[in-house]
């Protein structure tokens, strides 16, 4: 939180995107007692158990709740179902399902999510930060557009061109439940939260300021209307080249990059806000010298600013857990 607020502190704190996942045995083993994916986001004793997983074994110095970007849409009523081997599966997106949706009811829906967060901060260590999140709404519907995760992104942006206003009401919608889910997490114990916007980088400039800055900046707007002093971290993925126009558009309190981010540019943020990232993912799954390495060049390039350590994306079940040990020990030497 410190960092957030724009102080450098050495070494940076670290933490990782995806830390409460499959690449853990003890995640595995929870996970199966549920039977499905949606069930195990709504049920607060699966999920406060694999968020403080991570913690257990590595000592991250934030915590980010196990859930999915998916809850909000499922929230107001938009069909998701998780297929085994295949990820999330929804309705192709349509008139008659906007018609359908309901803001009013993703308050109790969402109840076992915000009981989650409660749990968390009550059994985190105090000197843990507690991240909330949401998905972002261009990266939210591209899965909805496209109904499945396959070419996702290329349906999305077929569908923003030739039908806008279609897209326009499903993005409000969208903004409208993220703000109250933001606004909850904060309420229920999130120490900070983070908007992520996985699909960001595949729009044009005009289509990165409609469907990814406005929609961010009403988030962003929306929940400090209700709670003025939250930090909000923005991780628009490929989008390193717009991230001062990102920043300047959403005001969001840090950013995060992916790792093909160039480290000039990256460094020219770090002067603004503070910034989060960038390892290579898939240097957890070579480990040795290529992950050593990679630590090393970011500690070392970005030390005289505010950062955050983290990957560039999430950690992919592939990952070796001693390797996410190596890395933690890295950064902790600094």
């Amino acid at each position: 939180m410190r960092v957030l607020a724009g102080e450098k502190l050495w070494p940076p704190p670290v933490w990782m995107m995806r830390q409460a996942g499959r690449y853990l045995p003890e995640y595995r083993e929870v996970r199966a007692k549920a039977k499905n994916f949606l069930d195990f986001c709504y049920n607060p004793d699966l999920a406060t158990e694999v968020t403080l997983q991570p913690i257990r074994r590595y000592g991250f110095d934030a915590s980010i709740l196990f859930s999915d970007i998916f809850v909000v849409p499922d929230a107001i009523g938009y069909p998701v179902r998780f297929e085994e081997g295949r990820g999330p599966v929804l309705d192709p997106l349509s008139s008659d399902i906007l018609d359908r949706l309901e803001q009013d009811r993703a308050e109790d829906h969402l109840k076992p999510v915000i009981e989650t967060v409660s749990r968390l901060r009550a059994e985190l260590p105090t000197e843990t930060t507690l991240l909330g999140f949401c998905g972002a709404p261009w990266t939210v519907a591209c899965y909805s557009v496209a109904g499945h995760t396959t070419q996702e992104q290329v349906a999305a942006r077929v569908g923003a061109y030739r039908d806008p206003e279609l897209m326009q009401r499903f993005i409000d919608q969208l903004v409208s439940a993220s703000i109250r889910y933001l606004i909850r997490q904060l309420d229920a114990g999130a120490d900070a939260v983070q908007i992520f916007d996985t699909w960001a980088g595949v729009l044009d400039d005009a289509g990165f300021e409609r469907w990814s800055i406005r929609p961010t900046r009403a988030i962003v707007d929306g929940v400090r209307a209700e709670r003025p002093g939250a930090k909000i971290i923005g991780f628009p993925k490929a989008s390193s080249a717009r991230m001062a126009k990102f920043i300047e558009g959403t005001g969001v309190d840090a950013v995060g990059f992916d790792w093909t981010a160039p480290d000039t540019l990256a460094l020219e943020i770090q002067k603004r806000v503070p910034i989060q990232g960038n390892l290579d993912p898939m240097r957890l799954v070579a480990g040795g010298r290529a992950l050593d390495e990679g630590v090393d060049h970011i500690l070392k390039t970005f030390n005289k600013g505010p950062l955050i350590f983290n990957l560039g994306h999430g950690i992919t079940p592939d990952a070796d857990p001693e390797n996410v040990t190596r890395m933690v020990e890295l950064v902790r030497k600094g």
